[in-house]
């Protein structure tokens, strides 16, 4: 059903409300800059806050490295376009616009907020340490700091409750809603007579002549890409761990430093009643609570065994007092400061004191003690020999990285001398163009390795190229030992792929033209009666027929029926579809509750889109003549 809902969505919008709302990017402004003169140059402000040149090249500059590595094949000069940096110079406003927002709306995010978002987000799982910590090594492979993260996540979570509210309150009427999907579900009775190109193709008999007249005007389809043959070597941390040998003391000494990370966190489970008062209650409330309390904490001291039962009649915490106040096991962090000291300092079966919180006053029962044990140095031996052969791999790599990339561009003329004094297999590849083939993983597959083995130098001097960066840890430098420049394939190479598209064109246009022919006889005689069945179809039932087919034939006019349409689809051939009568909707196939709720979404997406519009006009947003113009230096 919702495969349904996802493959129609467009036609559903287009019923209820056209929107196109952006997608945005948190950009951060460091990073590369143009020249002085352009980086000083503003092309857009927000409630007088400038944007510079050097902010948006830089947010570009990720962009388009955040692209690369989401798909290594794609062509990075795609999306080095006026229209690629709107999209960047858009996001950069919205943060801004989100961020003044957050500001003169005192949407302040505290630590507290941030930290219980971080601990129990599932998008932060990879960078949350056992003990819920941050972890910086992996923030440190993404180039971020700690501070630096916290900053944008602050910053993130002040700027989602700008929009927030809008998009939750939003209200889409039944009347509205039903109206709309109504019309998305209506059905039709029709007949449908195709005019495929299969059918015509044994009439089709293509010159030489009309041959190399489309290779001639197609000429582009037939180029032959340009392409190298190359010489390289890899350095790399994991070519580098190989040879790394690590002695036994260290390993020792790393499990020393390093127990808190091989002992697993301790965990409790406890029981609790909790007499609730809040924090703003007078003196005569709290008073009154408290004697509650403590006449409970005596009860259940005198006989331990009814806890259970004596919570399920008097906790006012309704989770869990169904269970006979049980929490289930917690770690540390997991509970409010009080509870947590109380809890982690009983003993299984201890009952606590009072234990006052923000909620009012809990009786702790501790149940029972799971983790805690920390696993032996013979067990957790191999993983610290290979933590500590990375570790020293990675510094031997940084003491190499710089030597290598001064011998191969010292001696630029071969990579042998490079390939002796490191150690290093000189590999090579041949047909390699300027977009990863197919199937290329590794430093095949970089664009950055790309970029430098086809720029000018490589290619017309068979000069080294610098020592490229192709992954965290991993340096290339390669040299073109064949260049082979781009060219339109000989006719007589690619001639049955000519006549396969040219027979296909013509086959095409005679299904074509037989099916307007049907259609001018069709509208001269509306009664004329097909010898096609009948069948029913809607958006939710189309039968096979294309998208085209099915928007064109539901838009056919209901008050002048029988209607006759032609639909062309091109290369597909071409569709006749008579329309007989219009049926109520039909809702068995689809989740109509679904329905609704898309178009609750689409509503609630237009409100927010217009109060973020209204954000940009109260905030003065300003975009600069020629903003999304390339920088002198192009983005490669």
């Amino acid at each position: 059903m919702f495969d349904f809902i996802r493959n129609h969505t467009r036609v559903l919008f287009f019923f209820l409300i056209v929107l196109i709302i952006p997608s945005f990017v948190f950009f951060g402004l460091q990073g590369y800059t143009t020249g002085q003169g352009e980086e000083a140059q503003v092309v857009a402000s927000v409630g007088g806050f400038d944007i510079t040149r050097a902010e948006l090249e830089a947010a570009h500059r990720r962009q388009i490295e955040r692209v690369r590595q989401e798909s290594p094949n794609v062509d990075t000069k795609t999306l080095d376009t006026p229209e690629m940096r709107q999209e960047t110079l858009d996001g950069l406003i919205r943060d801004r616009v989100m961020a003044t927002a957050a500001e003169k709306l005192h949407l302040v995010t505290t630590d507290e907020r941030m930290l219980y978002v971080f601990r129990r987000d599932p998008q932060f799982e990879f960078l949350r340490n056992p003990d819920g910590s941050v972890n910086a090594d992996v923030l440190a492979s993404q180039g971020m700091s700690s501070e630096m993260f916290a900053q944008r996540l602050r910053q993130d979570i002040s700027a989602n409750q700008v929009l927030k509210p809008i998009d939750a309150t939003a209200i889409a009427p039944a009347a509205a809603a039903s109206a709309a999907l109504d019309a998305f579900l209506q059905q039709r009775a029709v007949q449908v007579q195709r005019f495929e190109p299969t059918a015509y193709a044994s009439q089709v008999k293509p010159t030489d002549a009309e041959l190399q007249a489309f290779y001639k005007e197609k000429e582009a389809q037939f180029q032959a890409p340009e392409q190298v043959d190359i010489e390289y070597l890899v350095l790399d941390v994991e070519k580098l761990q190989q040879s790394v040998r690590v002695d036994e003391e260290e390993l020792k000494k790393y499990y020393t430093q390093n127990e808190a990370r091989y002992t697993k966190p301790e965990e409790r489970r406890a029981s609790h009643i909790l007499i609730k008062v809040d924090a703003s209650a007078t003196p005569e409330v709290r008073a009154a609570a408290k004697t509650k309390a403590e006449a409970l904490l005596a009860e259940v001291r005198k006989a331990p065994q009814t806890f259970a039962d004596v919570a399920s009649k008097n906790s006012d915490d309704s989770g869990s007092a169904a269970n006979g106040g049980d929490l289930d096991f917690f770690g540390k962090g997991a509970m409010v400061k009080p509870f947590e000291e109380a809890a982690f300092a009983l003993k299984p079966d201890d009952i606590s004191n009072l234990v006052a919180s923000d909620f009012g006053y809990h009786i702790i029962k501790l149940t029972s003690i799971r983790g805690g044990e920390k696993s032996s140095f013979e067990s957790v031996r191999p993983e610290i020999e290979a933590a500590l052969r990375k570790q020293l791999a990675q510094q031997k790599y940084t003491e190499l990285a710089v030597d290598f990339s001064n011998v191969v561009y010292e001696q630029a003329d071969s990579l042998k001398p490079a390939a002796d004094k490191f150690k290093l297999e000189l590999r090579t590849a041949s047909g390699m163009t300027r977009n990863p083939t197919p199937g290329a993983a590794g430093p095949l597959a970089s664009p950055k390795l790309l970029d430098a083995v086809f720029s000018s130098d490589a290619i017309r001097n068979k000069r080294n190229t610098e020592a490229v960066e192709t992954a965290p840890t991993q340096m290339v430098s390669a040299r073109v030992t064949k260049h082979s420049p781009a060219h339109t394939k000989p006719f007589e190479e690619v001639r049955s792929q000519v006549m396969a598209a040219v027979s296909e064109k013509q086959a095409a246009a005679l299904a074509s033209k037989a099916g307007a022919a049907r259609l001018a006889e069709l509208k001269a005689a509306p009664a004329t009666a097909l010898d096609d069945k009948e069948i029913i179809i809607s958006r939710a039932k189309p039968e096979n027929l294309a998208q085209k087919v099915i928007d064109e034939t539901l838009r056919a006019p209901a008050k002048s029926l029988p209607a006759v349409i032609g639909v062309d689809l091109g290369l597909q051939g071409y569709v006749v579809v008579k329309v007989n009568k219009v049926l109520a909707a039909d809702t068995k196939p689809v989740d109509v509750e679904a329905l609704r709720n898309e178009y609750a979404k689409a509503v609630a997406a237009v409100e927010t889109l217009a109060y973020y519009e209204s954000l940009k006009r109260r905030f003065k947003v300003e975009r600069k003549p020629a903003a999304a113009a390339p920088a002198s230096a192009p983005l490669n």
